[in-house]
């Protein structure tokens, strides 16, 4: 079983700046992929960013691709999602996310294990 913590969010202007963390449990981090998940109210949970094993690859959705970067630190099972130019638009709940197995690193369901959640509010 994996545990997954996230922290760092909170409100932010737009076109500010944020970096959000995520902490996993256990000894086998570096065996999963990691994912950045956000849920806006009212809408469905959608992918935002993810990274592969051992810091390889890495994907972003269109909508924050030159704006965010993800990153892991498998020394200290944490995967860390940094936010710059934030817009409105981004506001949602973030969800980190860890995938045990091989497939698309950009789909929910293929997500083993999930956190709580962060709050990130941009105001205009």
């Amino acid at each position: 079983q994996v545990q997954l913590v996230e922290s760092g969010g909170g409100l932010v202007q737009a076109g500010g700046s944020l970096r959000v963390s995520c902490v996993t449990s256990g000894r086998t981090f570096g065996r999963y992929a990691m994912g950045w998940f956000r849920q806006a109210p009212g809408k469905e949970r959608v992918f935002v960013a993810a990274i592969a094993r051992s810091g390889g690859r890495t994907y972003y959705a269109d909508s924050v691709k030159g704006r965010f970067t993800i990153s892991r630190d498998d020394a200290k099972n944490t995967v860390y999602l940094q936010m710059h130019s934030l817009k409105p638009e981004d506001t949602a709940v973030y969800y980190c996310a860890a995938s045990g197995g091989s497939s698309s690193p950009i789909i929910t369901e293929n997500y083993n294990y999930w956190g709580q959640g962060t709050q990130v509010t941009v105001s205009s």
